[in-house]
């Protein structure tokens, strides 16, 4: 297998699994326990919450541990607008942009369903860049916060976070950050960027699935969204997934201690593997920014062909693409990202996306590009479009 999917998920890392395998048998007790078991579990779990906060650059009481970076994305979006709500009691306003990924998306979507607050969807150029002035002139008076994504999950295009951060802190507006597909490829110190909230999560980073923390800066208030125990500090009700979020600790340390030469390593092979499509391939259009833009990604449009037809085709063979994110992959709609940047229905529904890993090596991308050549020339004989 040839897997150029890892904007979707990545294999977990022997490394991660190996400190998680104690906490499934050895010391297994549940951290809310008083008794050795539980304390065992609660002394893991203050052990990850630092790991965490260490290459986040923030305080170990600022990083709230979740089951993913969806429920991250919900507490931190949710959780602050209802803590605004229940405290000023007067509708407010939030802003994102068209280009955002259902976690978000959807959770704006209903906040304005529900009537209690007015949104905000900014545009992106044909890059799929934000322009901080675009934000500037969006924000008002009761403008509660803004979310917008550090690296777009489809087209990989990098937004200019710390210079929208900037522009939110000098109205005095919160700003939210999901950088579940930057982290491992690009700097996340939250001091650094500005961000006041920053989601995280295992399966981009080479860690377990159903793990992920939201960063949220001391002094700002969330409304619980899950409720029950007093976990997380009574944010996160239920037990915690101890073996996962030491797992996710342990993927946290090697993505960010290593993502400048995670960086140059991918986007190597990312460069390589574009040139050689094109050199074989005829009709092919990048989409994103060629730059600003995660060093494992590609988006490709291919002219004459239907993409889900050649995604069949290239999996008969034995390789894993996309044609955009894995959560709506069973829609028959064109990419929403894709239309965003001002693609045809057409283009959007000829479009693959390719992100690269660790895993992958020049002889796979040799494979590849032979296999990709031979499914396009296949498709285009027999193409209506």
């Amino acid at each position: 297998m040839i897997y150029l999917d890892h904007a979707a998920t990545t294999p977990t890392d022997p490394e991660v699994v190996e400190a998680m395998l104690p906490y499934f048998t050895e010391k297994f007790g549940n951290p809310s326990s008083i008794h050795s078991a539980g304390v065992a579990g609660k002394k893991a779990l203050r052990e990850a919450r630092q790991t965490v906060a260490k290459y986040l650059n923030c305080k170990d009481k600022e990083i709230i541990l979740t089951g993913s970076g969806t429920e991250s994305d919900n507490l931190a979006i949710m959780g602050v607008c209802e803590a605004y709500l229940l405290r000023e009691q007067k509708k407010g306003h939030i802003i994102t942009s068209n280009f955002e990924h259902h976690a978000v998306l959807d959770c704006v979507k209903h906040l304005e369903k529900l009537q209690v607050f007015e949104a905000t969807y900014l545009p992106v150029d044909k890059d799929g860049l934000i322009d901080p002035e675009d934000l500037r002139k969006a924000i008002k008076d009761n403008t509660v916060l803004v979310s917008i994504m550090y690296g777009n999950n489809e087209v990989g295009t990098i937004e200019p976070i710390k210079e929208l951060a900037a522009v939110c802190h000098e109205k005095g507006v919160l700003f939210h950050t999901d950088a579940c597909q930057a982290m491992g490829y690009l700097n996340v110190d939250v001091q650094e960027l500005g961000v006041d909230l920053m989601t995280i999560n295992g399966s981009k980073i080479y860690g377990p699935k159903g793990t992920g923390a939201l960063y949220c800066r001391e002094g700002i208030k969330l409304q619980r969204q899950i409720f029950g125990g007093g976990q997380e500090k009574g944010l996160r009700a239920g037990t915690e997934n101890v073996p996962g979020l030491v797992g996710f600790a342990k993927a946290v340390e090697k993505a960010v201690s290593n993502y400048e030469q995670n960086y140059k390593e991918v986007k190597a092979m990312r460069d390589e593997m574009w040139k050689k499509m094109q050199q074989e391939v005829e009709g092919l259009t990048l989409n994103g920014h060629a730059e600003k833009r995660l060093p494992n990604n590609l988006n490709v449009s291919i002219a004459g062909i239907e993409g889900e037809a050649a995604l069949l085709r290239l999996d008969a063979k034995g390789i894993c693409a996309s044609s955009g994110s894995a959560c709506t992959s069973g829609s028959l709609e064109p990419s929403y990202v894709l239309k965003a940047i001002g693609l045809t229905d057409e283009k959007a529904h000829g479009s693959l996306r390719f992100t690269l890993g660790k895993s992958n090596t020049e002889e796979q991308i040799k494979e590849f590009v032979k296999a990709f050549k031979k499914v396009v020339e296949d498709l285009r004989k027999i193409s209506a479009v």
